[in-house]
């Protein structure tokens, strides 16, 4: 659970990342929640996000897919397109998650797909569906992140 595997990037954004030296896998992946949760990115492009978590190990007391797993993996990834649409010089802050979990999941994969709703210049909105197996929707939400610049130091100013 949370190997790290290589994602999926435009290649203007490698390019963007790698002209200032940063670690994009690093920068754009689940952090230590998703990486505890199973969260892997797929594909990643401000157009587009994928993504996918066991159920497995994130599941409530009744055996189906807890809502803040369903919430982390919306999160993540509706933050990763977030970051892309925002590009080097901003940095994406979830300012509002909501989330309307449709049917239970007991066993396998989900799978996010974040898809932009709003990409301004201090917001951007992302909604994201989550699947099972079956395509069947497990849960759908929307997220929106604040942009921030970032600093010369690297961080929000």
């Amino acid at each position: 659970m949370g190997e790290q595997h290589s994602v999926k990037f435009p290649q203007e954004v490698i390019d963007e990342y790698a002209a200032l030296g940063i670690d994009l896998p690093a920068l754009f992946s689940a952090g230590d929640l998703g990486v505890r949760m199973g969260v892997q990115i797929v594909e990643a492009s401000a157009d587009r996000v994928v993504g996918t978590m066991p159920v497995e190990g994130n599941t409530q007391p009744y055996g189906l897919l807890h809502g803040g797993a369903s919430a982390v993996l919306a999160e993540t990834l509706g933050s990763v397109g977030s970051m892309l649409h925002g590009g080097s010089k901003k940095l994406a802050v979830g300012v509002d998650l909501n989330c309307t979990h449709h049917r239970g999941a007991r066993s396998g994969l989900v799978t996010g797909v974040a898809t932009p709703v709003h990409r301004g210049r201090s917001t951007a909105t992302y909604e994201i569906v989550i699947t099972d197996e079956q395509d069947k929707r497990v849960c759908t939400a929307r997220l929106t992140c604040l942009l921030r610049d970032v600093d010369p130091n690297g961080s929000a100013a």
